[in-house]
């Protein structure tokens, strides 16, 4: 398909103009990154946004491997001299690789088969007789006798007549039109048969689908998921099943033409033969590979939803921040960090079993908190936890009055994938002379600053707000929450004069070399003064300077709107603007309360074109000129700060109380409620109505209040629902 012929059948998929995809296209191609084009070529792209772009982009992918197997298919088939026009066509107007993989079939060089063994022993002409169904006289015995050749070790009527249907048998297989046919049925009424198989399953995990039987358009992605990953640890066994008689009579119908034919019985038997060796089993891996790929990729938006909720928390920046990290035997590692996030202190308390240093450990933590003045304590959600929980929570209602407490909370934080990132690369080059415990603890304690910057750090695998994130295809799994911290980092904007080089490295037109040399240029000549000294970078030419320079923030730069994510490149029309709604260029910073009031009445399109500029520009100057330096996480919601705690003996039915949501899945979401245990709130208690999707009401870091329906304190157990007030009306 020429390119032309893409960009019209992605235009059509996507119901978008082909001009629209044409020009994203040619910005692909030419190197720009989807948060550039999203933000900065909006006239091109006729304001498509970074979802928008991305499907493009993998649309546009597709189609290109589409384009080479059809190549490499088409000189496959020239190479055996069997290419017609009328089949090259059919290839060239071939839009799913699994339609193109069906024509090829036939066509595909065969390991040994049977049919291929058979074909060897010059029984190919026997199988025409019994496929093209015209011999109605003479005896089948009669007319394969002919085949018997001992050096060739055919040594009866009976093995030419085997081999024979063997090789009608992988015709049947090869007819696009009995494949199509068994593959509607099997999608439209197949059904997922599973049951125990002989493995232990010693926790009773795969307790509910030791007798599971599902029709294949019903059954839900965590299912799958959940199904395949037991019969890889051989705990279940699962098979597909359809009406097996009606797919054969419906087969029969089609290719059985003549039944005065001799070989009708022979032909017969080779279609059953078909079904059960080849045709059958091919269409039954091909359905569940569907099956999975479809559940996987459910598995991995589920997963990128949450990591872009769980990014985009709101900052709790200028805290001095104690870190504690839980522990039993080793201890808990205690860090304490500036409002900058720089490492002050740290040592390790007994809190926990088995040494329960209890009175010890309070004091400690009491003269770290008075010599920083400490003002927010992050405990890790790990093993001993909640232990650790009740020694802060004791500390801060026993040993300070009512004024320093209401100044000081803790919060229990997410520490998935802090140990990943206390013995990686970054870590060790962050804090040198600090063993691997430290790290992750210091981690831990920026988490609440900045999750974003420090998040980035970690593989995004590692952060746990997945579903069956291990079992999903790696390489899209990895590719898509890399879009998803790609998107973030460069939504909200990162300082040039404080990132790390694992935040810089995410963003638009970086990389981690580029990253590199802009962090050694920084310590070696100090803090950036504005934009342009970027171009001094050795890696960083005019492209990337492009890609990147918008979404880098300079607060002390003389240039007020290098700190805004208005691009360079339209500093002179923001300039022209300023001016003529009367404000000084230079007066930007102390004018940003009169903007709102100059830009009142301002119309839109006889401005843009008077500064040479489209509508989609002109608003991104607008906004950013009335809120510089904008964070978009600060309008949501901070995260919920304790001074108490509550054990499983404080709860009771019906009790009401605000929670933290941690991870979202296909069947509800899980809710820290300040317990041991995460509460689940299934989907079915988050609403008065119907909801298809959790994520439609509720994401990771999300506030919400709820009720208690019932809890099993020995099995650690509990079961929410949204409360009254909480419960959002779903349409």
């Amino acid at each position: 398909m020429s390119s032309e012929g893409i960009i019209s059948d992605i235009s059509n998929k996507l119901s978008l103009a082909p001009k629209q995809i044409a020009a994203v296209a040619s910005l692909l191609d030419e190197g720009a990154t989807i948060p550039f084009i999203a933000r900065y070529r909006q006239e091109r792209t006729g304001g498509l946004d970074e979802e928008k772009l991305r499907e493009i982009r993998d649309k546009i992918e597709y189609s290109k491997i589409l384009n080479e197997r059809k190549t490499t298919i088409i000189e496959s088939i020239r190479e055996q001299n069997k290419l017609t026009n009328e089949l090259e066509n059919e290839i060239l107007g071939c839009k799913l690789l699994k339609h193109l993989e069906d024509i090829y079939l036939p066509y595909k060089p065969k390991r040994k088969t049977r049919a291929g063994v058979a074909r060897e022993k010059g029984l190919e002409p026997l199988a025409e007789l019994i496929w093209e169904e015209e011999t109605s006289n003479g005896h089948p015995d009669v007319l394969a006798a002919a085949f018997i050749d001992q050096d060739k070790d055919v040594n009866s009527t009976d093995e030419a007549l085997q081999g024979a249907r063997d090789i009608c048998a992988e015709w049947i297989n090869e007819e696009i039109h009995i494949r199509n046919g068994l593959r509607n049925q099997i999608q439209r009424h197949g059904i997922v048969n599973v049951s125990k198989a002989g493995s232990p399953d010693e926790k009773e995990t795969y307790r509910e689908y030791y007798e599971f039987k599902c029709k294949l358009i019903y059954i839900k992605p965590h299912q799958v998921l959940a199904i395949n990953r037991g019969e890889r640890e051989g705990i279940l066994s699962v098979r597909l099943e359809i009406m097996e008689e009606k797919a054969l009579e419906r087969m029969k119908r089609f290719l059985v033409t003549n039944r005065r034919s001799v070989f009708t019985t022979h032909f017969i038997a080779a279609i059953n033969d078909c079904y059960k060796r080849l045709l059958f089993p091919s269409l039954e891996r091909e359905a569940r590979k569907e099956l999975t790929e479809e559940a996987e990729e459910h598995a991995i938006l589920t997963f990128a939803e949450n990591l872009k909720n769980l990014l985009l928390q709101p900052p709790l920046s200028s805290q001095t921040v104690m870190g504690i990290d839980p522990g039993y035997r080793t201890g808990c590692k205690v860090a304490v960090v500036d409002g900058t996030g720089k490492y002050l202190e740290g040592t390790t308390i007994f809190p926990t079993p088995p040494l329960k240093k209890i009175r010890e450990s309070m004091d400690v933590l009491e003269k770290l908190i008075k010599k920083h003045n400490v003002s927010l304590i992050a405990i890790g959600n790990g093993t001993g936890s909640r232990e650790t929980e009740q020694v802060v929570a004791d500390l801060l209602s026993e040993r300070f009055g009512e004024k320093e407490k209401k100044q000081l909370h803790y919060l229990i934080i997410n520490e998935s994938g802090a140990s990943v990132y206390s013995a990686s690369t970054v870590a060790r080059q962050e804090f040198p002379d600090l063993d691997a415990a430290m790290r992750g603890n210091i981690s831990i304690a920026r988490r609440v600053q900045d999750p974003l910057a420090e998040l980035v750090k970690i593989d995004p695998k590692s952060i746990g707000v997945g579903l069956y994130q291990h079992d999903v295809n790696q390489s899209k799994l990895t590719r898509k929450l890399d879009d998803v911290v790609e998107s973030c980092v460069n939504s909200v904007g990162v300082n040039l004069n404080s990132a790390s080089s694992s935040l810089l490295t995410y963003v638009s037109g970086l990389s981690r070399n580029v990253a590199d040399k802009i962090i050694d240029y920084r310590d070696k000549n100090g803090p950036f003064s504005n934009r342009k000294e970027l171009k001094k970078v050795s890696g960083l030419g005019a492209f990337r300077f492009q890609q990147a320079a918008g979404f880098l923030r300079i607060p002390d730069s003389p240039q007020p709107l290098d700190n805004t994510a208005i691009h360079p490149e339209s500093y002179g029309a923001t300039i022209r603007l300023c001016e003529s709604v009367g404000i000084d260029a230079a007066d930007i910073r102390e004018s940003v309360t009169l903007f709102p009031v100059k830009f009142q009445n301002l119309n839109l399109e006889e401005t843009a074109e008077r500064l040479d500029i489209g509508i989609p520009t002109l608003e991104l100057i607008i906004e950013n000129l009335q809120k510089p330096g904008r964070d978009p996480r600060e309008a949501l919601p901070k995260p919920l700060l304790r001074q108490e705690i509550l054990t499983m003996n404080d709860l009771k039915e019906g009790l009401e109380l605000e929670g933290t949501v941690r991870n979202v899945v296909d069947f509800g979401a899980f809710v820290d409620i300040g317990v041991k245990q995460d509460g689940l709130l299934h989907i079915s208690k988050m609403s008065r109505k119907r909801i298809a999707n959790p994520h439609d009401v509720i994401s990771v870091g999300e506030i919400i209040r709820v009720r208690i329906l019932n809890f099993d304190e020995q099995r650690g157990r509990i079961s929410l629902e949204m409360a009254d007030g909480n419960a959002p009306e779903v349409p």
